[in-house]
């Protein structure tokens, strides 16, 4: 079967089912996300049904207090990123597995790791 056609998926034990993303719910959630032009921001990954983003910022402890504050969101959601991270550099892929492809669990995560990142390079939300 077509993974864009599912409408739901297992997934989050504390959350519930996720909801794959479909037609125009993808459209709409996906709009706001994924960078048009530029380096910056979420992109679609080629041959996969996942979105990427490299998040930048001033140090290793900078970049560690982000990665604590989304393993802590990704035991309450029970939805795990894929990522690598270097010195400063935190690399991050979301799909889900369980939906084969993205979901709306992909997208929240998406935007708090988004606000995650401008609290940091703000000067707040340093964990110290």
């Amino acid at each position: 079967p077509d993974k864009h056609l599912q409408s739901s998926c297992l997934g989050s034990f504390k959350r519930g089912l996720a909801t794959a993303l479909t037609g125009k719910a993808r459209t709409a959630e996906l709009e706001g996300l994924v960078s048009k032009s530029g380096d910056l921001g979420w992109k679609m990954v080629e041959d996969r049904d996942a979105i990427t983003k490299t998040f930048h910022f001033i140090d290793f402890q900078q970049a560690w207090n982000f990665m604590s504050k989304v393993a802590d969101l990704a035991e309450e959601m029970n939805h795990h990123p894929e990522w690598f991270n270097v010195y400063n550099r935190v690399e991050v892929t979301l799909t889900t597995h369980d939906c084969n492809g993205l979901s709306t669990n992909d997208t929240d995560m998406a935007k708090k790791m988004d606000k995650f990142e401008m609290e940091l390079l703000s000067g707040g939300g340093n964990g110290e």
